[in-house]
C-alpha cells in the first residue's frame, strides 16, 4: 500500500511539476481510506486485511484519477485566463457529471459482486433455469474487496467534489502569500 502510494506520488509530481497539487490529490486517498473504515464500522463488517488492501490500492487509482481530472481541468481554465476562484467553480461544475457517473457506475457494478450474486450458467443453458442465489464461496473472497471500493469511492466522490476544490483554492492562496512574503 505504501509503495503504491509512493509510486502514485512520483507519477503525479512528474505530471504536474507541483508538489502542492500532488498533495491535494493524495489527500483524497486518505479520505477514501477513512470512508472504507467508516463503512466497514457502520455496517459491522469483518476486516479482511489482504482483500481490503488490494481494494484500497484499486480504490486509490480510481480516486486519484477523479482528482487529476478536476485539478487538470482547473489548470486548463486558469491557462485560458480565468481567475482561480472562477476556474475552481467552473471546473467543479463541468466535471461533476463525469465524476458522479464514473463513481456511480463503479459502485453499481460492484454491488452484485459484494453481495455474492450468483447465477448457475450451466443450469441456465442446459435446463433454462438460472438458479439465482446470493452468497457462496466467492463472496468470502471478493466481498471485502468490493465493499472496500464501494465504501471508499462513495465517500471519496463527495470529497472530490467538495473538499478538493477548497484545498486547491486554499493551496493557491498560501502560495500567493508565500510569494509576496519572499
Amino acid at each position: 500500500l505504501i509503495i503504491s502510494i509512493f509510486i502514485i506520488l512520483l507519477i503525479l509530481v512528474s505530471q504536474f511539476n507541483s508538489f502542492d497539487k500532488t498533495l491535494i490529490i493524495l489527500t483524497e486517498v486518505v479520505f477514501s481510506i477513512i470512508g472504507v473504515l467508516l463503512g466497514m464500522a457502520i455496517f459491522d463488517m469483518d476486516f479482511s486485511v489482504i482483500m481490503m488492501g488490494v481494494g484500497i490500492v484499486a480504490l486509490a487509482g480510481i480516486v486519484v484519477r477523479n482528482g487529476i481530472l478536476l485539478v487538470e481541468f482547473t489548470d486548463v481554465l486558469r491557462g485560458q485566463g480565468m481567475n482561480v476562484h472562477d476556474a475552481v467553480v467552473e471546473a467543479g461544475r463541468i466535471r461533476m457529471t463525469p465524476v458522479l457517473l464514473t463513481a456511480t457506475a463503479a459502485i453499481l457494478g460492484l454491488i452484485p459482486l459484494a453481495v455474492g450474486f450468483n447465477i448457475d450458467f450451466e443450469s441456465l443453458f442446459a435446463h433454462g433455469d438460472p438458479k439465482i442465489f446470493f452468497g457462496g464461496d466467492s463472496v468470502a473472497f471478493w466481498g471485502p474487496l468490493s465493499w472496500t471500493i464501494v465504501f471508499g469511492l462513495g465517500f471519496a466522490t463527495f470529497i472530490t467534489l467538495i473538499i478538493l476544490p477548497v484545498m486547491y483554492l486554499k493551496g493557491w492562496q498560501v502560495m500567493e502569500w508565500w510569494r509576496k512574503k519572499v
